[in-house]
């Protein structure tokens, strides 16, 4: 018996736009999430923009060095705590109930306070702009770089409220990251469709797990030492002043105790997103699943046993800094076992070069060279030489940058189609990787060189005549290439998002649940929840003869 069709009611601006606000949707918060870190991203480029300019020539003025020291701290300390870390939590929101099989979050209420706070945080950071320091008339922007080593944050040496806004932000944002980590954790084990072993969710699933733990575990420590911090500073107390029996090394144990777990919590699921893109792009299964995942496991087992060699030069004992320089080495080694399986992967398939193959490989090739620095700065008289110069500088950007970022944008271009139900243009995709490929290696192997040639970072103008000179000017040029990049994806997306050409369910011929629904998902996912059978369900299923995908066929198995 057929029955009448409800009626169709399209909700008011008002009513949407409340909607979004207090959504519980996993897909929704992660759409908020990707437009959030976006922004925070442009912020953090116009920043870094800013501080390449005034390096540009020597005896440049264009900054002075109060504001050239805001702009440093605000850029290392946007990108890394309001985009890097945060993006991928937006990808996760997004993706991983869907490539699990699942119709939510475990926690869909804690996920959305998981994204308030992250936008309170980055709120209360950036509302410094915009508070003046009557003893000084200057906006009380946190200016003590992103690390914020005392004695530079002391009150005595920093009386304002510059720091105070850095530390109460960094709370906000480490909350929202503790509380997504355990929402994550225990969706991934609970939450899995019937049939899918923890052995056999796609790779980004698994990234996000071992991520998720790297965070639960390292998180905290960055709570306990700003905590510690603020009560230096308001509460009479003295664990980082010297003059007052306290020791700034327990602030860089502490501090580095966290943030080189960090390196990985932002390149982990940028290698998750790779090994997603790969094989999709490679027509071929990922070469070497179980030795990429548990390689993951190494990289964060050994991720919390390195940080001291960011402490080489603090009077560390011989057996102290031999440890950690042979530790530090062995850690390229899980890394290195991804590499050769992902490119094990590309050799004998069936390439297909569009923008998230593109960035996919280039994120293997810039963060291979990141790798190879890293190891170079685990051997303590090279460290001893170049630390505190541009060198580091460069190396921190070859895995951040050329990791992080190249991955992220992977994954745009792979899953916007996805969430958008519309694909991004292939000539502005390529076009956006070839001008960000240039730029980024123009801004930042340069400085490899100026760093060699005695550079040291953190200053805001320089002399001429000490060999530096060509090197700035080369690295300010690139950035300017990286800002053209970025303008070209946004333009992508608006025409695109004008254009409006149908995605279909599964565009590229994806082996993961998420291409089993439409594009974009329904409220709830799946109208049934799916049954699978080991690793890439939806090849297995079409080989079976059980669905057929769009894209293209995969070789056999």
């Amino acid at each position: 018996m057929a029955t009448a069709a409800l009626p169709i009611t399209r909700k008011s601006g008002l009513a949407e736009a409340l909607d979004w606000l207090t959504t519980v949707d996993h897909k929704k918060i992660g759409i908020m999430y990707l437009f959030l870190t976006f922004f925070f991203f442009i912020v953090g480029g116009v920043e870094a923009l800013l501080v390449r300019t005034q390096l540009i020539a020597p005896n440049l003025k264009l900054l002075n060095p109060d504001l050239y020291n805001e702009m440093f701290t605000m850029h290392g300390t946007t990108m890394i705590f309001l985009v890097v870390v945060p993006i991928f939590a937006g990808f996760a929101n997004y993706l991983v109930p869907l490539q699990i099989g699942a119709r939510d979050m475990a926690f869909p209420r804690l996920n959305a306070l998981s994204f308030w706070l992250l936008f309170f945080g980055g709120m209360v950071m950036y509302s410094s702009f915009f508070f003046i320091d009557p003893a000084t008339g200057r906006a009380q922007i946190p200016n003590a770089g992103w690390t914020s080593y005392p004695p530079l944050t002391t009150s005595q040496y920093n009386p304002g409220s510059n720091i105070d806004f850095w530390i109460l932000g960094l709370h906000l944002l480490g909350m929202s990251s503790i509380l997504g980590a355990i929402n994550f954790i225990v969706t991934i084990i609970n939450m899995r469709a019937p049939g899918m072993k923890l052995t056999d969710v796609p790779m980004f699933v698994w990234s996000m797990f071992i991520t998720s733990a790297m965070v639960v575990f390292s998180t905290p420590m960055l709570s306990v030492a700003i905590s510690l911090l603020l009560a230096d500073r308001h509460f009479g107390t003295n664990f980082f002043i010297p003059a007052q029996g306290g020791d700034p090394l327990l602030w860089q144990n502490l501090f580095w105790f966290y943030s080189h777990p960090a390196v990985y919590i932002m390149v982990v699921p940028a290698m998750g997103i790779v090994s997603e893109v790969l094989p999709v792009f490679s027509r071929k299964p990922l070469f070497g699943y179980d030795f990429i995942a548990y390689s993951s496991v190494g990289i964060a087992v050994l991720g919390f046993s390195v940080w001291a060699h960011h402490m080489f030069q603090v009077g560390s004992s011989l057996g102290v800094q031999t440890f950690f320089a042979a530790v530090s080495m062995v850690i390229a080694v899980p890394t290195g076992v991804k590499i050769f399986n992902w490119i094990a992967t590309l050799i004998g398939g069936a390439l297909d070069f569009r923008a998230p193959m593109l960035f996919a490989i280039g994120f293997i090739a810039m963060f291979t060279i990141g790798g190879l620095s890293g190891v170079m700065l685990a051997a303590v008289p090279v460290n001893w030489q170049v630390h505190d110069t541009y060198f580091v500088v460069a190396h921190l950007h070859y895995v951040l940058f050329g990791g992080s970022v190249f991955g992220f944008f992977a994954g745009f271009y792979y899953w916007i189609p996805k969430m958008a139900g519309w694909k991004l243009q292939k000539g502005w995709g390529v076009l956006h990787f070839w001008l960000m490929f240039i730029g980024f290696n123009l801004t930042f192997f340069p400085m490899h060189i100026s760093g060699l040639l005695g550079m040291p970072r953190r200053i805001y103008t320089y002399a001429s005549g000490q060999g530096w000179d060509v090197w700035n000017a080369i690295s300010t040029v690139g950035a300017y290439f990286i800002a053209a990049s970025v303008l070209v994806f946004i333009i992508n997306f608006v025409i695109s998002a004008i254009k409006r050409e149908p995605a279909g369910a599964d565009p590229w011929g994806g082996a993961t649940l998420e291409w089993a629904t439409s594009s974009p998902p329904p409220a709830y996912n799946f109208a049934k929840i799916p049954a699978v059978l080991g690793r890439d369900p939806l090849w297995k299923a079409e080989e079976a003869g059980l669905i057929h995908t769009e894209g293209e066929k995969p070789h056999a198995h």
